[in-house]
């Protein structure tokens, strides 16, 4: 920006510095494009092993994502862009999951419908910006435009995800998933205490506990929330990640999902066996 901004006699004491600097970056941007070329390269391979993957489709994709490309951030936010625009577009016709193993979280909740008024609220902010800016600058709302486009999009591939990827239990883990903000998998081995006290409950969560819980017009409490032996890592918006020692989780059905979590913390201390996706309809 300096070199372009300043008139080059006044920079000409500082010319090696700013070949230099144009040096680094050109290096950086062909490096992120070499990592981008090896993604789509693996990309068919991805394809297919998320579709022969018994696990839900934000779980099976990073699973495959971190065993053929290097989690690099760059992959990370590639990648979960390429999840957000997947779920906004290509899940309308795909069955929801169904099963005695799966447990929804948003029923009970105005998830949806705030989700629904952001959307109405961005649709009419574009078309008002849209209208005042571009007679004032049209580079300025042709930004704003694109902005808004994509916050609609993700907040419809959020609520896909929500609805495609509800809290699975398997022989060995729990997956855990709040639409595209958030996923976790935790083995029955790493639970230390199931707390399911209402005092416990409705206390503030502290700093180092994750919440699954969807967002409602009025303040709601956990069902249970999972004592872990030691920090669990926990993927957030982008691929980063965070470890966290408790786990908040509230269903729509808790009496069963309470029931099989104390069934399953018990049994696997004796026995382990391989995860199987009991689902009806498809998985992917």
């Amino acid at each position: 920006m300096v070199r372009f901004l300043i008139p080059i006699e006044y920079l000409a004491p500082f010319e090696a510095v700013t070949w230099i600097g144009f040096a680094v970056e050109g290096g950086m941007l062909l490096l992120e494009i070499l990592i981008i070329v090896t993604l789509v390269k693996y990309l068919p391979s991805i394809n297919r092993s998320v579709k022969n993957s018994s696990l839900p489709v934000i779980f099976a994709f990073w699973k495959t994502v971190d065993k053929l490309v290097k989690p690099l951030p760059i992959i990370r936010i590639i990648c979960s862009e390429m999840l957000m625009f997947y779920y906004a577009i290509a899940m309308w016709r795909k069955k929801l999951p169904t099963g005695t193993n799966v447990f929804t979280l948003h029923h009970k909740s105005s998830l949806f419908a705030m989700q629904i008024m952001l959307i109405h609220a961005v649709i009419l902010e574009t078309v008002g910006l849209h209208w005042f800016f571009h007679e004032k600058s049209i580079i300025l709302s042709i930004i704003l435009l694109i902005i808004n486009v994509y916050i609609v999009f993700f907040l419809i591939g959020d609520i896909q995800a929500v609805r495609h990827n509800p809290v699975l239990v398997t022989n060995n883990k729990l997956y855990l998933s709040l639409g595209l903000m958030k996923r976790m998998e935790i083995q029955w081995t790493d639970i230390a205490e199931v707390i399911e006290e209402p005092e416990q409950l409705k206390q503030k969560l502290s700093k180092n506990t994750i919440d699954f819980i969807a967002r409602d017009f009025e303040e709601t409490h956990p069902d249970v929330i999972l004592k872990l032996n030691w920090p669990i890592p926990a993927a957030l918006i982008m691929g980063m990640k965070k470890e966290f020692d408790q786990v908040a989780i509230r269903v729509d059905d808790p009496l069963r999902f309470k029931e099989m979590i104390k069934e399953k913390t018990a049994k696997s201390i004796n026995y382990c066996k391989p995860d199987v996706y009991d689902v009806e309809g498809e998985s992917n």
